[in-house]
C-alpha cells in the first residue's frame, strides 16, 4: 500500500459489496480494529455495529482510553461487559495456544449473540498480515495462533470480513493517521489482552498483578521518553511469570512471583529488536513493581531477546 486515501476508497467499496446487510465489528480499541471499524462505518453507515468488549483482561484505564479514542474518531460503539464470561472460559488453562483458542471462541459467541439481536450475518475484524502469517497461513508453520484467526470456531455462524488482511502494522498506522485516529502510534496490545501476559493459569488476582506491572512499565518508559532519556519504543510491557521465587520483606523470607519486562523496537511486527533501556529506568521499574506488589512479586527481570528467535509477546 502506497496511498492511504486510495486504500480507504477501495476498502469502503469492497466492504459495501461484501456486506449487503448488517455487520458486527470487533472493535478492541487497537489501531487495527479501530481502522477496520471506521472503514465499516463509512461503508455501511447504521448497518455497522461496533462492539467493544471489556473482557476483564484489559490494561489499567483501557476502557476509558478506548472510549475516548472512539468518541474522538466519531465512531459509534457499544461497550459489552463480559469479564465473567472470559475468566470462566480460561479457568485452569495454562497452554498459550489453548488460551488463544478459548478467547477467540468467547469473542465469537458473544458477537453471534449481538448479531442475532440486530439481524447481522457478517463479522468485520481488524486482522492484518502478521496475524494470519503467524497463525500458519500461506503454507507456513504456526508460530502462534492469533485469537482472531486460528481461534475462530469452525462452526462460526457469521461470515468473516477482513478489510486490512493484506496490510502490515506500519501501513495500518498510515491509514489511521489519514482517517484522523488520535494516538495512531500507540503501542500494540494483544487481542487476548493480559491473558497472554499472565504466563500459566489466568485468575483475576494474577491479572490484577500483571495490570499493575504493565501500568508501571508504561508510566516509567513514557516518563523517560518525555524527559529525553530515550526514544519511544515500539512496544513495552510486563509479563507475570509462572514461577515462585524467594524474596525478603523486612526481616522475613517470602515467596512471590517474578515479572519480566519487555521493551522492543519494530516497524511491521514481523521482526523486533530488544531496546537498550537506561539502567536508571529499569531500576525505577523494579523498585516500583516490588514495592507496589509487595509480597506478591519479589523479582523483576529484563528480556533482551530479539524477534526472531523470540516472538514479541511471551505467549
Amino acid at each position: 500500500m502506497t496511498d492511504p486515501a486510495r486504500f480507504v476508497d477501495e476498502a469502503v467499496a469492497t466492504l459495501r459489496a461484501a456486506v449487503p446487510g448488517h455487520a458486527i465489528v470487533a472493535a478492541s480499541g487497537g489501531i487495527d480494529s479501530t481502522v477496520a471499524a471506521l472503514l465499516a462505518e463509512r461503508a455501511l453507515g447504521e448497518r455497522s455495529h461496533a462492539i467493544f468488549v471489556d473482557t476483564g483482561l484489559l490494561r489499567a484505564g483501557e476502557v476509558e482510553a478506548v472510549g475516548e479514542i472512539f468518541r474522538s474518531s466519531h465512531l459509534s460503539f457499544e461497550l459489552a461487559a463480559a469479564a465473567d464470561r472470559f475468566f470462566a472460559s480460561l479457568e485452569g488453562v495454562t497452554d498459550p495456544e489453548e488460551k488463544r483458542r478459548r478467547i477467540g471462541a468467547a469473542f465469537v459467541r458473544l458477537f453471534e449473540e449481538k448479531a442475532k439481536r440486530v439481524g447481522a450475518d457478517h463479522l468485520v475484524q481488524g486482522t492484518i498480515a502478521p496475524d494470519w502469517i503467524e497463525s500458519g497461513g500461506a503454507l507456513r508453520d504456526t508460530i502462534k495462533t492469533h485469537h482472531n484467526v486460528g481461534g475462530i470456531p469452525a462452526d462460526v455462524r457469521l461470515t468473516i470480513v477482513e478489510p486490512l488482511r493484506d496490510l502490515y502494522k506500519d501501513e495500518v498506522r498510515a491509514v489511521a493517521r489519514y482517517l484522523g485516529v488520535p494516538d495512531s502510534d500507540r503501542q500494540p496490545f494483544p487481542g487476548p489482552g493480559l491473558a497472554v501476559r499472565v504466563n500459566g493459569v489466568v485468575t483475576p488476582e494474577r491479572v490484577r498483578r500483571a495490570r499493575v506491572a504493565n501500568a508501571i512499565v508504561t508510566e516509567e518508559v513514557d516518563r523517560a521518553v518525555a524527559d529525553g532519556r530515550m526514544t519511544r519504543p515500539w512496544q513495552y510491557f510486563a509479563v507475570l511469570l509462572p514461577v515462585r521465587t524467594v524474596g525478603v520483606t523486612g526481616d522475613n523470607r517470602v515467596y512471590g512471583e517474578a515479572v519480566s519486562v519487555r521493551v522492543v523496537d519494530s516497524i511491521d511486527a514481523m521482526t523486533a529488536t530488544s531496546t537498550d533501556v537506561p539502567r536508571a529506568v529499569l531500576n525505577r521499574i523494579s523498585e516500583r513493581v516490588t514495592r507496589e506488589l509487595a509480597g506478591e512479586v519479589v523479582r523483576v527481570l529484563y528480556d533482551v531477546t530479539d524477534k526472531p528467535p523470540a516472538t514479541i509477546e511471551w505467549e
